[in-house]
């Protein structure tokens, strides 16, 4: 079997790393090729899951900067244990894996390298994007989650040959609630316990203005109007928060805002959760829109990245523009006057993401790109 090196950024809950969690996970359980782990940050909450799946010793190869003599260092580390554990394969799943392992797996002499994106706009600054932009050139592929990251690339001048549409995999058994109990849930949750309270939930972490929280905030004051007892959830941590927090009281909404860090119990906030909502001003594919899906919750977003790739107008949920308050609003009163609509759009919401965004498919659609890579690779070498 072929030796693969999967290169996570860290073990934070954010969308990339859960994904490529997930990933080692299918990969190991497929039992095809070997599987090893790699990081530039060894912490976070996901790191526990690696290890029960027998990843003790993962090597870190701690960054500060692309442009000291520590990266020099430690690209020669990972140089070196990529040759001693004959890598055959590397994919890295972020920006800065992709700098990093994929210049230490030419380095290296790795035959098959593979790039992700998972963004479009607004999170790289033209610096950062010209240097990725070479290292997709020495990249064998690169895997985007949607086709709007495809176009985004295209756009940027990558190759449309070069590039890889694999939708994430959506893990059902995982987004299961342990807590059924809707009372036991909310003061888990520290959320008040109203019978009649509708929940209206965003997960998006609070540490970049591109998440656009304050539309979230603007939109919950409009409903408020007409539906007092509506609560929004913002859960997610980040450097954002106190800001956000003060808005919520200028808007005079505080008293139906909770801001509730970073969850612990997605599956369970989603299933007492009335609605999902996403508000960000760009996107790749939002692993959040696929969570409310899996949920049965009905879905308002703002119609960046990947956004009408899940959402399907007036059958599961209604895509908003960008920074659009006003129709977010309009929507959430719309699917809050006519709850049976709401459930008619969760039930097919829920629906397609089993269809859609398996993890079978995902793990098909790897497996095949590894296989015809390195058989192309191999075949080149033979000429």
């Amino acid at each position: 079997m072929k030796n693969v090196l999967q290169f996570i950024g860290s073990f934070h809950t954010g969308g990339s790393e859960r994904q490529a969690v997930q990933l080692v996970r299918l990969l190991k359980e497929a039992g095809k090729f070997n599987v090893f782990l790699a990081t530039l940050n060894r912490e976070g909450a996901l790191l526990e899951e690696v290890v029960k799946l027998g990843f003790n010793q993962i090597p870190e190869f701690s960054l500060t900067s692309f442009y000291d003599l520590n990266f020099a260092w430690q690209i020669k580390n990972c140089v070196k244990f990529l040759r001693e554990n004959k890598i055959e394969i590397v994919q890295t799943h972020d920006f800065y894996t992709n700098i990093f392992g994929i210049t230490a797996a030419k380095l290296a002499g790795v035959n098959c390298k593979i790039a992700s994106k998972r963004e479009t706009g607004g999170m790289r600054s033209k610096v950062q994007k010209t240097i990725e932009k070479k290292i997709f050139g020495l990249a064998n592929a690169v895997v985007v989650n949607s086709k709007a990251v495809e176009k985004y690339l295209i756009d940027e001048g990558i190759s449309a040959e070069k590039i890889e549409l694999i939708y994430n995999g959506l893990d059902l058994k995982r987004l299961q609630p342990k807590l059924t109990d809707r009372k036991e849930i909310l003061e888990k949750l520290d959320l008040p316990t109203g019978e009649n309270f509708k929940f209206i939930t965003l997960v998006a972490n609070l540490r970049h203005d591109v998440k656009n929280q304050p539309m979230f905030l603007r939109a919950a004051q409009k409903v408020l109007q007409k539906f007092p007892n509506a609560h929004f959830v913002l859960a997610g941590e980040g450097e954002l928060r106190e800001g956000l927090e003060n808005l919520a009281r200028e808007l005079r909404i505080a008293e139906n805002t909770h801001f509730i860090g970073r969850c612990e119990i997605v599956p369970e906030l989603l299933s007492v959760s009335f609605a999902g909502a996403l508000t960000s001003f760009y996107e790749g594919f939002s692993n959040s829109i696929l969570e409310y899906m899996a949920a049965k919750l009905p879905v308002v977003a703002t119609d960046v990245g990947g956004a009408s790739e899940a959402i399907i107008e007036n059958e599961t949920g209604f895509l908003v523009k960008s920074d659009d308050e006003e129709a977010l609003a309009t929507y959430l009163i719309e699917l809050l006057e006519d709850e049976g609509k709401a459930r008619m759009f969760g039930t097919t919401a829920r629906k397609i993401a089993e269809e859609k965004f398996s993890l079978s498919a995902q793990i098909s659609n790897v497996l095949e790109l590894y296989e015809r890579k390195s058989r192309k690779l191999s075949t080149d070498e033979h000429r």
